[in-house]
């Protein structure tokens, strides 16, 4: 009898939801019975601490570090993550062995007040936590007014009923996941507001060197959803991007060809420094190099 496979997950309905969704297709992919594996919660510092900006305790790698540590400690054999919340940089020794088919990219309104966020009332208040989608929104409407707004998806919808804002920006992948999309009032589409890097991804980390385990991850791999994150990431990577930045980006494949769009904005959205270009699937990292050093040179100390 083999030991169980022990997979590392933050603790909220969407992380157990993923967790729970790379055990089915790893059970589906190699025969496997579910008393085989384990989900193992691992609390996160951006889960431990939810009163300040994440921007103020660390930028990205809040919700992924506890559990890259467990991975090198061979506490669990593999973390699943939303692959928006995996810094471009990850540790020596750690890979993403798989990303799963990604749901979609794009973000949604959600509001008691409005279908739209043109048809929000003047002055309306934004809940959001992050600098992309507040730089994004004010680029649209100026007047509006920001408050930090964290918590998961049901804690924020929550707030949304209290009234301490008119509306929130969730990914409409998160809500699908969690069976929620009844509560989106509009979807943004991506020529509106582009989404964070890999949003709607989920990827699978694991030691480089656990052979064993990246044998059966590597089945669950889809190639199309793990060419355009790599390009997304490739840019995230070249811009060295923050919590502290407004940074977003999206690829896109069309037959053998992949788009790929990103910018940059300053925090009051201003100004927004965009590029976009395409290439073959097999140049998704260069493409997405490519395009981060384009915003990079445009935007200069305008950004950082």
């Amino acid at each position: 009898m083999m030991d169980r496979i022990r997979i590392g997950t933050r603790g909220s309905p969407l992380a157990l939801a993923q967790a729970r969704e790379t055990r089915s297709r790893l059970m589906q992919a190699h025969g496997l019975e579910e008393d085989r594996f384990e989900i193992v919660v691992i609390s996160t510092t951006g889960d431990q601490i939810r009163d300040r900006p994440l921007s103020e305790i660390g930028g990205k790698g809040l919700f992924t570090k506890e559990i890259e540590e467990a991975l090198f400690a061979d506490a669990i054999d593999l973390g699943v993550h939303s692959m928006k919340d995996v810094p471009a940089l990850m540790p020596g020794g750690l890979v993403i062995t798989a990303v799963l088919p990604r749901e979609d990219p794009r973000d949604a309104l959600i509001s008691l007040k409005a279908t739209s966020l043109l048809s929000l009332p003047p002055n309306a208040v934004l809940g959001s936590s992050s600098v992309r989608r507040t730089a994004q929104a004010l680029r649209i409407r100026p007047d509006l007014k920001s408050v930090q707004f964290r918590g998961n998806v049901e804690t924020r919808l929550r707030k949304l009923s209290e009234g301490v804002a008119d509306a929130t920006f969730l990914a409409v992948a998160g809500l699908r996941r969690l069976g929620l999309a009844q509560h989106i009032s509009a979807i943004i589409e991506t020529t509106e507001m582009l989404p964070a890097v890999a949003q709607g991804a989920v990827g699978i980390q694991t030691k480089a060197n656990n052979h064993r385990i990246n044998n059966l991850v590597e089945d669950i791999h889809h190639v199309d959803s793990g060419d355009a994150v790599a390009c997304e990431r490739a840019f995230l990577e070249v811009l060295e991007g923050s919590c502290r930045t407004p940074i977003a980006g999206h690829a896109r494949l069309e037959g053998t060809s992949l788009h790929f769009r990103g910018h940059a904005l300053t925090l009051d959205g201003v100004n927004c420094f965009e590029h976009q270009g395409k290439s073959g699937r097999q140049d998704s990292l260069s493409l997405g190099r490519e395009i981060g050093l384009q915003v990079k040179h445009s935007g200069g100390s305008s950004l950082w």
